[in-house]
């Protein structure tokens, strides 16, 4: 299986739902199989809500994809 990463920490891309949000990604998690091969990428992104800052630790390329700014 072969996994890149698609994005760099610090782009932002919009959350599409029923409220459109702004969300900036702030890490990268990386899953490396026993061979030492990269097998899943996972980003960490931020957004306010309500002068809250509310992280996500699960967000896939596709979605940010979706909504790159």
């Amino acid at each position: 299986m072969k996994t890149n990463i698609r994005f760099k920490i610090g782009d932002r891309y919009i959350k599409k739902g029923r409220h459109e949000r702004v969300c900036t990604i702030v890490d990268i998690y990386k899953t490396f199989n026993s061979l030492d091969e990269l097998v899943g990428v996972h980003y960490v992104t931020t957004h306010d809500f309500m002068g809250q800052t509310i992280t996500e630790y699960d967000v896939i390329d596709t979605t940010i994809a979706r909504g790159l700014i």
